[in-house]
């Protein structure tokens, strides 16, 4: 039908930038990106991350079409930085933040198969009562 082949939808076309960057005129310190082949995944992490720095007065994102796979993303600063190193900063502390969730994922999957005593349950639990035994919070 009308929908593009799912490849089309990540993979970037040779000479396709992945981010473009517009200089908003009408408002002081914002910017807008155009960030190509994704979709309200990222660009609501990107959002978040980016709302939580002090420096911003303003972000949003919206994606014009659900056949297109790119979101547009609006940052508004007080000035003392840019949008574009708004920006950079908050993909550094995402992929950090990302990278302590993995590894934190994974040393609670390394404890499981440490204690390896349970017997495996089909449901995913552990044979126990609700409240009891270990979260994935617990470290």
């Amino acid at each position: 039908m009308n929908a593009p082949n799912r490849f089309e939808l990540y993979v970037l076309d040779d000479g396709e930038k992945p981010v473009e960057v517009s200089e908003d005129t009408k408002i002081p310190n914002a910017a807008t990106f155009k960030i190509v082949k994704q979709d309200h995944t990222l660009a609501n992490m990107l959002r978040a991350q980016v709302l939580s720095m002090p420096q911003v007065l303003f972000a949003g994102y919206k994606v014009p079409h659900p056949l297109h796979p790119y979101f547009v993303l609006k940052i508004q600063t007080d000035g003392s930085m840019t949008p574009q190193a708004v920006l950079e900063q908050a993909c550094t502390k995402l992929i950090a933040t990302l990278s302590t969730l993995e590894a934190k994922f994974k040393r609670e999957f390394s404890f499981k198969d440490a204690e390896g005593a349970v017997p495996e349950d089909p449901y995913g639990g552990t044979g126990q009562a609700w409240g009891t035994g270990k979260d994935y919070l617990d470290f």
